[in-house]
């Protein structure tokens, strides 16, 4: 299961078993006048060459089992940042090894001239009531690091990203709060043999100048069944902008390669209700997949939280989109003081180039509480390159509040899906539940809001055949100036899934993007 620490900035890696490496060879000299990808992509392909090395352990047990509340009082120092007497305005603060951080990543500086570590030091931290012996300390690293800068307000800084175990990192624009994450490469996930968990080893960044708008930062990726590099171009703003560039070699064959991974929470939301009272009507960091396909379709699937482990696949030839959204910004439908699920980023990767064959998974793993990152989303090439050759996969990943600005000005979106118990109208206009299932589907946009309320709009409907259909009815929806459209159906097998499919047009013109729904078998009726 791929769960998440509990909620903290320090909230990234699953596995203990995926942190980073300690410390390996440069192979750059003082004298270096220029650092590329392609220096990375050397010492990737070079790891092929040599045996496997599980990250290296030298955490001391008093760290090892330092409780997480002492360990959150381990915090980095401003005024030992790194470049905190430099006029840029991106400054890096560092996480401390401690719990299941145990193994150190090295950390480098580029400069146009030299590549030099930035080697562990214990003044940069303030340990608050922890004591710690400095003696069991020396040969420590860092277990990670955060980009500091003041992207909400002029003179205050402000965490924009996070890179912390295995290949983790989360990133944040203007106003927004950590939810959604990313990682260099899925190996395996959600699969019987289990997954692969690879991690980023050793990091270099650029020193940037006074007035740089951009961070460079360059990292590899190594573990037992590939090794990569990557190149990380950061740009801060009211949407937080990352460049990647990738080349990743195979060490043996793989069964699913997943790229630009997204992690994500789903608890419940207006789909799927609490089962429990909650004073919070939703529960997530993201509630849906989005995809743009090559053939120009947006596609939305509301996101679910199965009682079993389930696999949805989306069949797409070079995407020219998907992400793992937050569609809902009214603090109203979180109602959480403490956690502010309206201010999560939605993450969206934006392909550059062909990648050629595919699809678009999503995984999607039964969690009881909100500490579980359940929702992995990723796309995975039909043909992998063989071990030793390189794959190259380059995108841009948008951490961003403006969900629609992905579908384009013509383009309706479904604003919410409602599940209820379904219910029938009587003689006397009472409603009597009848055991059947009702989704509602709100769609609105500004093609919906041209159109005069008896438009001919219809909405073309399918279903797999586990569903018997009582009712599909699409209804203007006076406060939206947009469609509702209402489904009412019993399931033939309960142990089975219901997969539909549906879009709005007004004759050959389709009006929406196709919203794409799974109940997951054994679905409780009245949820």
């Amino acid at each position: 299961m791929i769960l998440k620490t509990v909620k903290a900035s320090v909230r990234h890696s699953m596995l203990p078993a995926a942190l980073c490496l300690a410390c390996t060879t440069s192979l750059f000299s003082a004298h270096v006048l220029a650092f590329s990808l392609d220096d990375v992509a050397s010492q990737a392909k070079g790891l092929l060459d040599k045996p496997y090395t599980a990250p290296a352990n030298n955490l001391p047990n008093e760290l090892r089992n330092l409780p997480f509340k002492d360990y959150q009082q381990i915090k980095p120092r401003e005024d030992k940042y790194e470049w905190a007497d430099s006029k840029t305005s991106f400054k890096l603060s560092f996480y401390h090894q401690g719990m299941h951080f145990e193994s150190p990543v090295k950390i480098n500086e580029v400069t146009a001239s030299s590549v030099n570590e930035i080697k562990y030091d214990p003044a940069r931290f303030d340990f608050g009531d922890v004591k710690i012996d400095k003696e069991a300390t020396k040969d420590l690293g860092y277990a990670g690091f955060r980009v500091m800068d003041p992207v909400n307000s002029k003179g205050k800084l402000d965490e924009i990203m996070s890179l912390l175990g295995a290949s983790y990192f989360r990133v944040l624009g203007k106003d927004q709060v950590y939810g959604a994450s990313a990682r260099g490469l899925a190996i395996d996930t959600a699969l019987p043999s289990g997954e692969e968990f690879p991690y980023f080893r050793e990091f270099w960044i650029e020193r940037p100048k006074a007035g740089d708008k951009h961070l460079v930062i360059f990292a590899l990726l190594d573990s037992p069944r590939a090794t990569g590099a990557y190149r990380f171009i950061l740009r801060p703003g009211k949407d937080a902008i990352v460049d990647v560039q990738s080349k990743v070699f195979l060490r043996e064959n793989v069964t699913k390669l997943g790229v630009a991974p997204l992690t994500s929470m789903f608890l419940y939301g207006s789909n799927q209700r609490s089962s429990k009272p909650n004073y919070r009507p939703s529960l997530h960091d993201s509630n849906g997949l989005a995809i743009h396909t090559g053939s120009d379709e947006h596609i939305w699937r509301p996101l679910n939280n199965p009682q079993n482990l389930a696999v949805s696949t989306f069949q797409v030839e070079n995407p020219k989109g998907f992400g793992l959204l937050q569609r809902g910004r009214d603090f109203a439908q979180y109602e959480d003081l403490d956690d502010h699920y309206e201010q999560r980023p939605s993450v969206w990767i934006e392909p550059k180039g062909a990648w050629g064959k595919g699809k678009v998974e999503l995984v999607e793993i039964p969690t009881p509480d909100e500490t579980n990152d359940n929702i992995v989303a990723f796309w995975t090439p039909d043909e992998q390159p063989k071990p030793g050759e390189p794959m190259e996969f380059n995108y841009r990943m948008h951490w961003t509040k403006d969900e629609r600005a992905q579908l384009g000005k013509d383009t309706a979106w479904v604003k919410q899906t409602m599940r209820s118990a379904g219910e029938v109208k009587q003689p006397n206009l009472t409603r009597k539940l009848d055991g059947s299932i009702a989704l509602l589907v709100d769609f609105e946009g500004p093609s919906l809001e041209a159109l005069k309320s008896d438009a001919a709009v219809t909405s073309n409907f399918s279903v797999n055949d586990n569903a018997e259909v009582l009712d599909n009815r699409l209804q203007y929806n006076t406060a939206t100036k947009g469609w509702r459209m209402t489904v009412r159906f019993k399931v033939k097998d309960p142990k089975q899934a219901v997969e539909m499919r549906a879009a709005l047009a007004e004759g050959d013109k389709t009006l929406s993007e196709t919203w794409s729904y799974q109940l997951p078998p054994n679905t409780v009726t009245a949820q």
